[in-house]
């Protein structure tokens, strides 16, 4: 199960760019496993770091960029991100969403979304709020002059709060909006069901016997 998603407040970091792709968010070079922990460290490695990243560097010895916002002292603990239009294109890699997640992001803020990306998000507890442009140049804005800007995410009545007072609604489909609530991915709902789909399984061997014949 995936850590529930039901209110959050967190630092906001900015990523101030539209179409932000998923080799951007996680290099080619670093999906080389399976396991959703261990890419946070190069996320964004071609804007994070100043030398060429591959997965032989010791990450201490890395030159970080002091001009990469997320570098810098004011952001460093953000766990919500601000971006621009069509975050997430590119390649439908699910390593983008584990490298943010990784990193330690809980939600992103943008205009639109990847499609796929989008849907990836939901899958491994990551909430991509879509708020309209005007919105989110203002929530730059704040960004920018206040150090510490910090909001507060309530996914049950899907609304995003600033302190203050100021509060914006944000659609979801209901159905992920669930499955964040309680932690789940779509195998999980689906294993809801197990005794029933054993039991067809049971009945279906019982009934077409041949079916299963050369199943060992």
């Amino acid at each position: 199960m995936m850590e529930p998603f039901t209110r959050h407040r967190g630092l906001v970091g900015p990523m101030d760019r539209a179409n932000v792709d998923t080799d951007m968010i996680i290099p080619k070079q670093f999906l080389k496993s399976i396991k959703k922990t261990g890419f946070g460290l190069n996320l964004f490695d071609e804007l994070r770091y100043l030398d060429q990243g591959h997965q032989a560097l010791n990450l201490k010895e890395r030159e970080t960029n002091p001009d990469f916002p997320l570098n810098k002292e004011r952001y460093i603990g953000s766990t919500i991100l601000l971006t621009r239009e069509n975050f997430g294109c590119g390649s439908s890699r699910e390593h983008a969403p584990w490298a943010l997640k990784d990193y330690g992001f809980r939600a992103i803020i943008a205009p639109s979304f990847a499609d796929i990306f989008y849907n990836n998000c939901f899958k491994n507890g990551l909430l991509p709020i879509i708020l309209n442009r005007d919105l989110v140049d203002q929530l730059f804005k704040q960004l920018y002059s206040e150090v510490g800007f910090s909001i507060s995410i309530d996914l049950y009545i899907q609304k995003v709060f600033l302190d203050n007072g100021r509060n914006f609604a944000f659609k979801i489909d209901e159905f992920y909006k669930n499955c964040l609530l309680e932690g789940l991915d779509e195998i999980d709902v689906t294993l809801r069901n197990k005794e029933a789909i054993t039991r067809y399984e049971i009945e279906r061997r019982k009934l077409h016997p041949w079916i299963f014949g050369a199943i060992r």
